[in-house]
């Protein structure tokens, strides 16, 4: 009996090693994209996810003048709208989001930036 309690293991042990090894190849091809590009977190950053495709695991990198702008991830609807629903606003000027399975809102709070389509919705396979 021994034995096949042996083998038991045996399996247990592969299938961790096997789990271990997928979870750093997810690490090792996801992207980092910097939003807006050369241009970073600015107005008119609607368009800038086209043509893009996200995946989970892809890193996103607001940059921006943190004396002029902010980040906040918000709902669908805070997005549509332009409020924040009281979510936190990011302030740092390198702010970084890892990007899970979904739809993921962004906007900029301030007055008038997000009617100013500073905002973007990324969509995550």
């Amino acid at each position: 009996m021994a034995q096949g309690r042996g083998n038991a293991n045996r399996g247990l042990e592969v299938g961790l090693a096997i789990l271990c090894v997928l979870a750093l190849a997810q690490t090792a091809f996801s992207a980092t994209y910097t939003v807006g590009g050369s241009s970073g977190w600015t107005y008119n950053a609607i368009n800038w996810p086209r043509g893009k495709t996200f995946r989970a695991g892809d890193v996103l990198v607001f940059k921006y003048n943190r004396s002029l702008h902010n980040v906040v991830k918000v709902s669908g609807t805070g997005y549509n709208a332009c409020t924040t629903g009281g979510a936190r606003a990011y302030q740092t000027g390198q702010d970084v989001f890892k990007l899970t399975r979904g739809t993921h809102y962004f906007i900029c709070s301030l007055p008038g930036h997000c009617k100013s389509n500073m905002k973007i919705a990324v969509k995550v396979y």
